[in-house]
């Protein structure tokens, strides 16, 4: 049951080998600075680290060292499938789907949602095709998990004709995510399979949150593109769109220069004037680092008010499930978020939560309904679960592999 999870960036290649059913991750690795000179791959095989230079420098280059890899480590010729990320699938696919030509053209048409993340995860999906042929492989979105969004969600108020004619809508992101930690959070805080109500945050680099009921995504913040949504590392999140045009001439630039400015240069990095970084914010806002504490006070701030908006989509709360980077590890902003959040009926238990909650389960209130918990994301499990179940689903039905 072991499964290849392949995610090609612009610049990088992450692959881990996962069995799908106990989680174990045999070997993983990152090839980074894919077009440069330091060009490298990064492994880590069974607990042991190390690393091998890139000569050929890019993606193809990348593949053929990890098929070098696995033919090393015995792992080759033992694998299930291959699952591989893709970011945007628009509304055209609301699961993960069996690779055949036809969805390779469907995940090309939409190149135009996803220009900086769609045509890498393409040329992934190729060149796996030809390195390992024969083997199984396996389209997960990052946008499948929220397709179940009522209109009334995913709908902008602007021209109905933008959305029928161009696609614009909320799609939303970090699916797998979601759809791990809600899957996960059922079971490790002992809700109801059946009737529960979570707002689980993915807070890291990129942040989202989405609303779940009974399994199913209801909202979520971010929408077109990741830009939308709580405040992020370099991402700005929610802005008045009026904006990009005030800065267009105030800055004497262009569209495209002020949507760099917001992806990269905004967010934690944009108000603290210092770093992208919790952990470094949160050691400089100790130090009486002004625009740190700033930050980071926003970046709380937004996340509650994101969290509180979900529950609107909800009916109801029964956990605010803290994952990612900075959900699984930073207690104070935890912390913060819950505080803010109190008239909800959050009660903060400081002991857990200094703890990340692993005395209770990944509870970190003193409060059970609602409460709020720790719940650690596996996005590549995630991937791995679902190409195994589309391959014993599409093996079952006789191969046939509708998409």
């Amino acid at each position: 049951m072991n499964v290849l999870v392949l995610n090609c960036g612009s610049t990088s290649v992450r692959f881990a080998v996962v069995h799908s059913s106990n989680g174990h991750e045999h070997v993983s690795g990152t090839a980074q600075h894919l077009g440069t000179s330091q060009a490298m791959l990064e492994l880590q095989h069974e607990g042991r680290k190390r690393s091998r230079p890139l000569a050929g420098g890019d993606h193809e280059a990348a593949l053929r060292a990890v098929v070098d890899v696995l033919r090393e480590v015995g792992l080759a010729d033992r694998m299930l499938g291959i699952g591989h990320r893709v970011v945007h699938g628009g509304a055209r696919f609301s699961g993960s789907r069996f690779i055949t030509p036809e969805v390779v053209a469907k995940i090309e048409e939409c190149v135009h949602l996803g220009p900086l993340h769609n045509p890498p995860n393409l040329l992934g999906i190729r060149l796996a095709q030809q390195l390992f042929p024969g083997v199984p492989q396996v389209a997960v979105f990052d946008t499948a998990f929220h397709q179940t969004m009522p209109p009334r969600a995913y709908l902008y108020a602007v021209p109905y004709e933008w959305f029928e004619q161009h696609e614009v809508r909320r799609y939303g992101f970090h699916g797998t995510s979601h759809h791990y930690v809600s899957l996960r959070a059922v079971s490790q805080l002992g809700l109801d399979p059946d009737d529960h109500a979570i707002v689980t945050a993915h807070l890291g680099n990129g942040c989202s949150l989405a609303a779940v009921r009974n399994g199913k995504s209801l909202d979520t913040t971010m929408g077109l593109t990741p830009l939308d949504g709580v405040v992020m590392d370099t991402r700005s999140g929610s802005i008045d769109p009026s904006i990009i045009a005030h800065m267009k001439t105030s800055l004497g630039c262009d569209a495209d220069h002020v949507m760099d400015e917001l992806n990269k240069s905004s967010g934690l990095l944009g108000l603290s004037g210092l770093s992208a970084d919790m952990l470094t914010l949160q050691r400089a806002a100790e130090g009486g680092h002004a625009r740190a504490a700033l930050a980071i006070d926003k970046f709380c701030h937004s996340v509650a008010k994101a969290a509180a908006g979900m529950t609107v989509a909800l009916g109801r709360l029964d956990a605010l499930v803290f994952t990612g980077g900075i959900g699984e590890n930073a207690a104070q902003v935890r912390a913060q978020v819950v505080e803010l959040l109190a008239f909800t009926g959050l009660v903060l238990d400081p002991d857990a939560n200094a703890s990340h909650g692993k005395a209770l389960c990944g509870r970190i209130t003193r409060t059970t309904r609602p409460m709020a918990a720790v719940v650690a994301t596996n996005e590549e499990l995630m991937i791995a679960m679902d190409t195994a179940e589309v391959i014993e689903r599409t093996q079952a039905s006789g191969g046939r592999r509708a998409s």
